[in-house]
């Protein structure tokens, strides 16, 4: 079931004997575990009905998709709304981290002048002022994208004009998610927009741009940081307190999605594809073998630190309602465990 697929569910209470799954409409591992029915399988004997938060068709969950009130709930998704979860108090804890490039881009249109990251000083930066979630997560991307481009040019924000981009008369879904950016920019109110991912590839293509910098490829990973780099994977600790099995369970299915993906590059594109609502083209624009290499959850110290700083950044920059320190909210022991139970099913 895609994310696209999910239907509509007004009954979201918290239930022994069901467990709450959500992902962004990016490359997760849980997107390709969900792909698999891997899920069911696993839970299914126990009893335990695992349902997919519909956040696209219903207000009430997008709200619990980003405020991770559910105590039964798991999450792998952005970091922008993960971390104002846990700024806000929710006791969530990270349990895993995933890194997957998802092709950011600094996109103008077909006669601009700008090709590297010193370019865009002076410039016109569109940024989205999306306003109807409980945190602006486009408007987020945006300000973390240019930052690190500009930073890695040894700019900053300041060196460059910040415009707000409104969402007007957009047409919604996921296929069109950056169609108010690109809108300003053909209509030459902005002289560069931020975009990432496959539905960024269909619609540069579509509205004759181009891309002029490709995150992903030219700066280092310190500059890349960003609301999917890396990307939390989360449980409430009301889940951990009274099931922690079914935590360390789910992470196990997460680490043999991570393994197929290793084995099976040739098929992630259609997987992905679905996954973000773009078509096999944009897809496969988008996502590289390489780029494709960080499904695995980990809490390796690096990708640790680099949440860290985006904290910081998201904090400096109002997105956070308050500080907390990232080492704490950390609980290694369910991947931990996993491993362990991969192993040891590996043996067997």
């Amino acid at each position: 079931m895609t994310i696209a697929q999910q239907g509509s569910e007004t009954e979201l209470t918290d239930d022994s004997s069901r467990l709450w799954i959500t992902r962004c409409a990016v490359p997760t591992s849980v997107g390709l575990a969900v792909h698999h029915g891997w899920f069911e399988d696993e839970f299914a004997p126990d009893g335990l009905r695992v349902d997919y938060l519909p956040y696209l068709t219903s207000p009430e969950a997008q709200r619990r998709h980003y405020d991770h009130e559910l105590t039964t709930l798991l999450r792998e998704g952005g970091n922008i709304p993960a971390l104002w979860t846990r700024s806000k108090g929710e006791p969530t804890r990270l349990i895993g981290l995933t890194w997957i490039d998802e092709r950011q881009v600094i996109v103008g249109r077909s006669d601009t002048a700008v090709t590297s990251p010193v370019d865009l000083k002076g410039k016109r930066l569109g940024i989205p002022r999306r306003g109807d979630e409980s945190v602006d997560v486009f408007r987020g991307m945006a300000l973390r994208g240019f930052a690190g481009a500009l930073a890695s040019a040894g700019l900053e924000l300041d060196d460059a004009t910040l415009v707000d981009v409104r969402p007007g008369d957009a047409a919604g879904g996921l296929a069109n998610q950056w169609d108010p950016d690109f809108g300003a920019l053909v209509r030459g109110e902005v002289d560069v927009i931020y975009a990432k991912g496959a539905v960024a590839v269909d619609a540069v293509s579509r509205y004759g741009a181009r891309v002029v910098i490709e995150l992903d490829s030219d700066v280092a990973p310190e500059f890349r940081i960003n609301n999917g780099t890396p990307r939390p994977i989360t449980a409430h600790q009301g889940l951990l307190d009274t099931r922690p099995e079914v935590v360390e369970r789910f992470l196990a299915v997460l680490l043999k999605a991570a393994r197929w993906g290793r084995q099976h590059p040739e098929e992630i594109t259609s997987v992905l594809a679905e996954e973000t609502g773009a078509d096999l083209q944009g897809a496969a624009g988008a996502y590289s073998e390489n780029s494709l290499a960080g499904f695995e959850p980990t809490l390796e110290p690096e990708r640790v630190s680099f949440l860290a700083r985006q904290k910081d950044f998201l904090l400096a920059h109002g997105f956070l309602v308050g500080d907390f320190d990232i080492d704490q909210w950390v609980d290694e022991k369910p991947l931990l465990a996993a491993r362990d139970r991969v192993l040891r099913t590996a043996g067997t």
